[in-house]
């Protein structure tokens, strides 16, 4: 990797180009991220956004990583299929969408880049262009051979990591069982450990059913499952403690006790993270082979180019991006 010992480089992708994520990135040039920024984008979308939010469209155009600029917007470029009309999906675009993911990652591989940040997309319309997707986390885990991901949001001090990500609520008891938790947990320490700088990690685990199941009576997938899977942890070193009722796991004196709880399914642990931190959250895929991060919001078609996008959480994300790169190199 060729970078100053000062910036790392971390490389954006907006995301749908007709939501917000373009405004997010054309944004950055006001940044101090303490990063080489390299945005993956189609540089007309960025001049027509740019214009209808009454700005210069500044950003310094490469044709390879080695060309950026420190202190600049850095813009690789890459071509929408079709024209870009703000707050308008375009389902021939998609594909656009993907390229972007792939020239990413592959940037990341070749450490090229350090990491790579997402803007947000919109699931519907990919799959509306005939191509299956079903998020960032599982296309990630798919391209990088990865066989278990697991998806994690921060903010501030909190962090909630999920068992099971994007299921109908009906499937999520059974897409729970021992091998997977064991695996999910590992994942956990293994990422805390390297880029989080946390040595014996704290991992709280919430139990799927009100009141962790009450001793059995409100379902017994805490004795039969994830009782179970936390011992075996204990024997392995993995610092678990659970399962704790989810309305018991987010008081302050909880999680004064842990360094990221375990949520079961997406919205037991995701509705008190944004809560906690909208706007300024970060979405973290752990046990990827290369550091990714992500905005907690999505496409924001109705903000698109008025200038109230916040840009909150796509600097809290590059900002989380380069400390795990910090940690990991340390």
């Amino acid at each position: 990797m060729s970078k100053s010992a000062a910036r790392s480089v971390v490389v954006v992708t907006p995301g749908e180009p007709a939501g917000i994520g373009p405004d997010l990135l054309l944004g950055l040039n006001q940044a101090d991220l303490n990063a080489t920024l390299i945005g993956i984008a189609d540089p007309i979308m960025l001049d027509d956004r740019a214009t209808l939010l009454g700005q210069s469209a500044d950003f310094h155009l490469i044709g390879h990583p080695s060309e950026a600029v420190p202190g600049r917007l850095n813009i690789l470029p890459l071509s929408c299929k079709r024209k870009v009309k703000a707050g308008v999906l375009n389902p021939e675009n998609s594909q656009y969408v993907l390229d972007t993911l792939e020239l990413a990652v592959s940037l990341c591989e070749t450490r090229e880049c350090d990491a790579m940040v997402t803007g947000p997309v919109n699931k519907a319309v990919i799959n509306d262009a005939g191509i299956p997707f079903t998020g960032h986390t599982e296309w990630l885990a798919k391209r990088t051979g990865t066989p278990r991901v697991v998806m994690m949001l921060a903010s501030g001090g909190l962090r909630v990591a999920l068992a099971t990500t994007h299921l109908p609520l009906r499937e999520v008891a059974d897409a729970i069982n021992q091998d997977d938790l064991l695996a999910i947990l590992d994942i956990i320490q293994k990422s805390m450990i390297d880029h989080f700088g946390r040595k014996t990690p704290r991992i709280m685990v919430c139990g799927l059913n009100p009141h962790a199941g009450e001793s059995g009576h409100l379902g017994r997938e805490e004795i039969d499952v994830i009782e179970p899977a936390l011992a075996i942890a204990l024997q392995r070193g993995i610092n678990v403690i659970g399962p704790i009722p989810a309305d018991t796991a987010f008081t302050p004196n909880s999680l004064a006790k842990a360094d990221v709880i375990l949520a079961m399914y997406h919205d037991q642990g995701l509705p008190v993270l944004k809560h906690h931190g909208f706007g300024e959250a970060v979405n973290i895929t752990l046990g990827l082979p290369i550091i990714r991060t992500s905005v907690d919001h999505g496409t924001a078609l109705d903000l698109t180019g008025t200038g109230k996008a916040d840009a909150g959480s796509l600097m809290a994300a590059i900002r989380c991006a380069t400390q795990m790169i910090s940690v990991r190199a340390s």
